[in-house]
């Protein structure tokens, strides 16, 4: 008879951690219709600032959905970086483990990155590896001084951490809890010996987590934190330590950040911030991507190291300013879910997944590309818009969207 593996359950049968049938099932609808529309996987050219030209129709657009939020993905010095690196190592990638053998110029980067941010730095190809790397060895109890600790994931927390509860309660026990519910976190604290939260630090839809009583928690009951602040790097900071680090300055023994390279930071990769020497030597020893999978090809660390240069001139405290005015010009213009904030994500709730990409493929026709939203990236009913600002967008391009989205909602209006 075939081998059939044991799936975790809840007492009515139904698989507590995925269930993947479900999601296609329920969620497949709004993907067909996204992709008819012609709003999802889209192919294009890079232009000036915002700007990129669609491979299909020839037209130009400006886009609000890269996660570039200081325009740093298209910098010259940053381009420059990757081609200048490959040159001088003449080769992109070295197809071994990082146990085995590393390129002279990723140990440089990681100590650059480490005196950048203040912290042990390790690199990873995607934050999804560094992920992947941390929560197993946060469950065996290695980062707790030998307890197993209950992990409590954030109803919210991205996919690339919700992904790993299956894994992670193969080692010890997991709980779901409520979206920045700090009660139900602070009962967990008083009845269990060890809790570990996993959160993100700016949520991906919007919103944020709130650091500042996670530190109280964490000062009060021993909690372990473990942010990914993919999100907020390079956002906040003299030299861009990002929206976790604001409040978690001094990382110890009980907090770990996961951050990106290529969103704010304007590179490629994913890291890992950590705050002593025990777990560098453990992440370097028994992290899955880094014992079982290569390292960022030379094009991603030339490109970090010249990101990392960047971070320590005036030009980035110029473009956090720049992000900030757009913001704020954004908010006057699109009241939005959430209201102002210094946060580069807005959403434009339409709840109806089919009117959110009606209002997706309107805003194309426009020349403005948005993310429609809709389950299983926001709850059922949520659907509607992401809109991704950056400091290199151009005045008119905000005015354009806003007044474009305002035309779309009275057009939706009138239709009902």
């Amino acid at each position: 008879m075939p081998h059939v593996p044991k799936t975790p359950l809840d007492p009515s049968g139904v698989p507590r951690f995925r269930n993947t049938a479900a999601m296609i099932s329920s969620a497949g609808p709004s993907f067909d219709a996204a992709h008819y529309q012609g709003v999802m996987a889209l192919y294009a050219t890079p232009r000036p600032g915002r700007a990129v030209e669609l491979q299909q129709s020839g037209a130009r657009i400006i886009d609000f959905v890269r996660c570039s939020y200081l325009g740093l993905d298209n910098h010259p010095a940053i381009a420059a970086g990757a081609a200048t690196a490959v040159e001088d190592a003449g080769t992109l990638h070295w197809s071994c483990a990082r146990t085995r053998l590393n390129f002279r110029s990723l140990g440089e980067l990681e100590e650059d990155l480490s005196d950048l941010f203040d912290a042990r730095v390790l690199t990873y190809t995607t934050v999804l590896a560094a992920n992947m790397s941390a929560l197993p060895l946060l469950a065996s109890g290695h980062l707790t001084e030998g307890r197993r600790p209950l992990v409590a994931f954030d109803r919210q927390a991205h996919a690339t951490l919700a992904y790993h509860k299956a894994t992670v309660a193969a080692e010890t026990a997991v709980e779901t809890i409520p979206h920045n519910d700090l009660a139900v976190l602070e009962a967990l604290c008083r009845s269990h010996p060890q809790v570990a939260y996993v959160c993100d630090g700016v949520y991906s839809m919007g919103g944020c987590a709130p650091l500042s009583q996670l530190r109280d928690l964490q000062e009060r009951y021993g909690l372990f934190v473990y942010i990914d602040d993919a999100h907020g790097i390079s956002l906040y900071g003299e030299r861009g330590g990002g929206f976790a680090r604001s409040v978690f300055d001094d990382l110890g023994d009980r907090t770990i950040v996961a951050a990106s390279l290529g969103k704010g930071f304007g590179a490629s990769g994913g890291i890992l911030m950590l705050g002593t020497a025990t777990q560098e030597l453990l992440f370097r020893r028994f992290s899955i991507a880094y014992a079982f999978s290569a390292s960022l090809n030379t094009a991603a660390i030339g490109a970090a190291r010249a990101s990392a240069s960047i971070h320590r001139t005036a030009e980035l405290a110029s473009r956090q300013a720049g992000l900030r005015r757009n913001l704020a010009l954004l908010d006057h213009l699109l009241p939005s879910d959430g209201g102002p904030s210094d946060l580069p994500i807005r959403t434009v709730r339409f709840g109806d997944e089919l009117r959110a990409v009606h209002a997706a493929r309107a805003l194309l026709e426009k020349g403005y590309f948005t993310s429609a939203i809709f389950f299983p990236t926001v709850a059922r009913g949520e659907a509607g818009l992401r809109i991704c600002l950056s400091a290199t967008h151009e005045e008119d391009d905000i005015r354009g969207l806003c007044d474009a989205i305002g035309d779309i909602r009275r057009e939706i209006l009138r239709s009902t």
